[in-house]
């Protein structure tokens, strides 16, 4: 297990146009002067939230897909962000790590908001999800994910965490931008893991307005990087694994968490 190098994507995101997203983050990508592990994009990246997914929800085959294949390739690191997705049995908001040599891993957004209209149509995913990046194990969520720590919790089991760093992927709205930071320095604490949230800035066609605070949080919950708001930015940060693992020999409280099941 080595440092882990990421680059945090915080930006604005065009309404219902898929090919102008995917140009406008190739675009970014070559701003990137240095080589990076991961990259992460804001929740459903090409096509801003919400939106009918009867019109542009994808098949795992479609567009976007090859183009997080293309782009994994091309920069040799994984790509993770999520998007709308139509499977045999409905349409589903999935979060897609896609590794440099075509293979992926995929999470399907668990809590679908129901004080608006994602409710409506999209399904709700019913599995976790965690991918591997040179022995970090990294467990992607997805925007109101972050208000139920039970479907957040880590776990301790024969001496290992189950994961080392959890990401919240967002199109959390200014309104509530407060809670937005307190729960990812809360999920940091109770989880003893490093926590990054990155959310999107500006206004998509519903009127929503979006300010990002993207945050690094380390795992005692001190907050290591908070981005700039209403500004549209790319910023690499660099995990350390020394850090990580040192806080958690001397603190370990992973043997005293509570087990349970989730149904």
């Amino acid at each position: 297990m080595q440092n882990l190098k990421i680059a945090l994507f915080q930006t604005d995101l065009l309404w219902e146009d898929i090919p102008g997203n995917l140009k406008h983050f190739d675009l970014l990508f070559k701003q990137m002067n240095e080589k990076v592990d991961l990259i992460l994009l804001p929740e459903v990246f090409n096509t801003a939230f919400p939106v009918d997914p009867e019109k542009f929800a994808e098949s795992m085959d479609g567009t976007t897909m090859l183009w997080m294949k293309a782009k994994a390739s091309e920069l040799n690191c994984v790509i993770g962000g999520s998007l709308l997705l139509k499977t045999g049995d409905g349409y589903f908001n999935t979060f897609i790590s896609m590794h440099p040599d075509g293979q992926y891993d995929q999470y399907s957004k668990r809590h679908i908001f129901h004080l608006g209209d994602e409710a409506e149509i999209i399904k709700p995913g019913s599995k976790k999800m965690i991918f591997q990046i040179n022995g970090w194990k990294i467990q992607p969520l997805i925007c109101y994910d972050l208000r139920f720590p039970v479907w957040s919790k880590n776990t301790y089991q024969d001496g290992q965490f189950e994961y080392d760093l959890l990401v919240y992927v967002s199109n959390w709205p200014a309104s509530r931008s407060y809670p937005w930071k307190q729960m990812l320095i809360s999920r940091a604490i109770e989880n003893q893991s490093y926590v990054i949230g990155i959310n999107r800035v500006g206004k998509d066609g519903a009127g929503n307005n979006y300010t990002g605070d993207s945050m690094l949080v380390d795992p005692k919950g001190k907050i290591q990087l908070q981005m700039k708001p209403d500004k549209e930015e790319i910023v690499i940060v660099e995990l350390s694994h020394s850090f990580i693992t040192e806080f958690r020999q001397k603190f370990n409280v992973g043997p005293d968490w509570d087990q349970f099941m989730i149904k």
